[in-house]
């Protein structure tokens, strides 16, 4: 079946020197490396992008340390299935306690099936492998974390991912036979989206694609990738870990007034198909986090954007959402009405709510004016400059500060007039 297997599957590394990548786990003193060859393999859980070598590396640890080899994927088992690999872990005489236990995609279990683990896992009935590309904090129970290592498998590079194609190119016997030569490699790592397995099937699409040229090499070009893959590989699942990790990007490339970033970011999103109204709504939010009153603007514009998407939808409402970004970006920044709401939250959960003054309080009836509710307020549109000097704060809060304004040009205005009405109140 080999020679009929895509050309990732017979590539395949055959022991722990043949694998590429994820050195900071498997190279020489690394701790997987040392846990095989100290026989002390921990229950783990393996978490990265598809393609850097998951499944792979589960099935070689079983090879290295010479131990009984069970996998199932989440997505065609259940608890019966975890319960029958169980039962002939128990059965394994000699190797009983020494088997593994690899289930592809675990974070596809729901909490029942994961829960069926955890007995084996606590008692050593096997060593379990989980393969995820989700973050385990939010796809993976507690109780099974708190059970297993986590490593995490970093992305391949552009170099070992060119060096998995050569190895091909060299090591295949179909692919030797082709005499392919790789003229540009831009599209081809592109389509790849970092995944080793992704690359090497889409160079055997490609070369499979190519006219037989007796007199020269096949040549992988640019143009002949985007013709066979047609779309380039996006990196981005708006169900997923990527979501999170691109919107968290997206934000903080506004908040560092980096407009590039931002709008390639926004870009990645869009391609990704993520809901326009999710990506407007964080502009609504960062316009307020992140610029506040160093732009009062920038609210309503973003406001705005998120209406006109609303309207709009795609492919257009991209320009809007770009504009808005690139608007946001290059507008000064301010967190001090963030930081403003933290503060006031925080003393309230601190030390509680205090009473309104009376002075301050509504008295919309006789009863309530007689108990001298809102006696003796100053209507500061009476005072001189629309000012009275009123405490506002409850008794025993005087002079706390929750809002220090932030140091821009808007902001720096406001505490000048504040400074000059309030005094020393403002001075800081």
């Amino acid at each position: 079946m080999q020679g009929h297997a895509p050309l990732a599957e017979r590539m395949r590394p055959k022991s722990l020197d043949e694998y590429v990548g994820q050195q900071h786990l498997v190279g020489d003193g690394a701790v997987l490396r040392r846990a095989i060859e100290m026989g002390t393999l921990p229950s783990m859980i393996l978490w990265g992008p598809p393609g850097v070598g998951k499944t792979t590396l589960a099935r070689l640890i079983a090879a290295e340390s010479d131990r009984p080899f069970h996998a199932l994927s989440a997505i065609h088992s259940g608890v019966k299935d975890i319960r029958a690999v169980l039962d002939s872990a128990k059965r394994d005489g000699m190797f009983a306690g020494r088997a593994l236990l690899f289930i592809d995609e675990i974070h596809r279990f729901s909490k029942s099936q994961q829960d069926s683990l955890l007995g084996a896992v606590e008692a050593g009935t096997v060593t379990l492998i989980g393969a995820t590309t989700e973050n385990p904090s939010f796809e993976v129970i507690p109780a099974l974390r708190s059970r297993c290592q986590i490593y995490m498998l970093e992305s391949l590079s552009s170099e070992l991912l060119m060096g998995l194609v050569h190895r091909a190119l060299k090591d295949d016997e179909r692919m030797a036979q082709r005499n392919v030569e790789i003229a540009e490699r831009e599209a081809l790592l592109r389509a790849s989206g970092g995944d080793a397995r992704r690359i090497l099937n889409t160079l055997e699409l490609v070369v499979n694609g190519l006219a037989s040229n007796d007199a020269g090499p096949c040549k992988v070009t640019n143009e002949a990738v985007v013709e066979q893959v047609q779309n380039l590989n996006v990196g981005y699942d708006k169900g997923g870990e990527a979501h999170h990790d691109v919107t968290s990007a997206f934000i903080k490339s506004i908040r560092a007034s980096d407009p590039n970033a931002a709008v390639y970011y926004l870009a990645r999103m869009v391609e990704g198909g993520e809901d326009p109204k999710f990506i407007a709504r964080r502009l609504v939010i960062a316009a307020s986090e992140d610029i506040g009153n160093a732009n009062p603007t920038a609210l309503v514009m973003a406001n705005n954007a998120f209406q006109a998407v609303e309207r709009i939808g795609w492919p257009e409402s991209r320009i809007i959402l770009a504009q808005c970004t690139l608007y946001l970006a290059t507008s000064a920044k301010s967190n001090a009405s963030y930081k403003a709401i933290n503060e006031a939250q925080d003393w309230i959960r601190r030390h509680g709510e205090a009473p309104v003054p009376l002075v301050l309080r509504n008295a919309p009836t006789e009863m309530m004016r007689d108990m001298g509710y809102g006696s003796g307020y100053a209507y500061d549109h009476n005072a001189r400059g629309h000012f009275s000097g009123q405490e506002c704060m409850p008794k025993g809060m005087e002079g706390t500060t929750f809002y220090k304004p932030g140091n821009n040009s808007r902001e720096q205005a406001a505490l000048d007039w504040l400074h000059s009405v309030w005094g020393d109140k403002y001075d800081f």
